[in-house]
């Protein structure tokens, strides 16, 4: 199914400049077009279309995997640990199995979601949570990248976010290899 992504700019990264208006056309899991929405939308009549306020850019790369993912446990709200990651010796009473760092990580790799990441920096080493990581979409990058992971050009994965304004603050959509995975509500 092709479907036309839109925001008020796209900044498309890869040395292209900004364009106003900019849109992406999604075949499966990759991009097939990048052009202005109304060419886009002219040549794909049928084509559904998802119009997000701000800026669609290429996602994030969040450099704390680690640190976020297997130094840190990210509460279920059933439990009474509040909603904040909890880590240092409060983290070491809790006993965790690989089960508890799987459901944790799985959590974690929401939020990240929530903030527009596409990637995580490594190594991880808990495989439970390696698996949580992998099945979300997130890659795993043994360092950080100079610049985004794949700019946004046709033939490369769809994956993507889109933030209110262009300070990258306030994620609005989170797309993975063509997969809407988060939508701010």
């Amino acid at each position: 199914m092709l479907t036309i992504h839109t925001a008020d700019l796209l900044i498309p990264g890869g040395g292209k400049s900004p364009l106003p208006g900019g849109a992406v056309l999604v075949e499966g899991r990759r991009l097939a077009a990048v052009d202005v929405y109304e060419e886009l939308a002219a040549a794909h009549p049928t084509t559904r279309v998802r119009r997000w306020p701000g800026v669609l850019t290429p996602g994030l790369v969040n450099p704390h995997g680690p640190e976020l993912l297997e130094q840190a446990y990210h509460p279920d709200p059933r439990e009474d640990l509040g909603s904040e990651p909890v880590s240092g010796e409060a983290l070491e009473s809790l006993g965790m199995t690989d089960a508890r760092w799987g459901a944790s990580a799985r959590r974690g790799v929401q939020r990240m979601l929530a903030h527009g990441t596409v990637a995580v920096v490594g190594p991880l080493s808990r495989p439970a949570v390696i698996d949580a990581v992998h099945r979300s979409g997130l890659t795993i990058e043994q360092s950080l990248p100079e610049g985004p992971l794949t700019p946004l050009l046709p033939g490369a994965d769809a994956t993507f976010a889109v933030f209110e304004t262009a300070d990258l603050t306030t994620c609005v959509a989170t797309v993975i290899k063509g997969r809407l995975l988060h939508r701010r509500r």
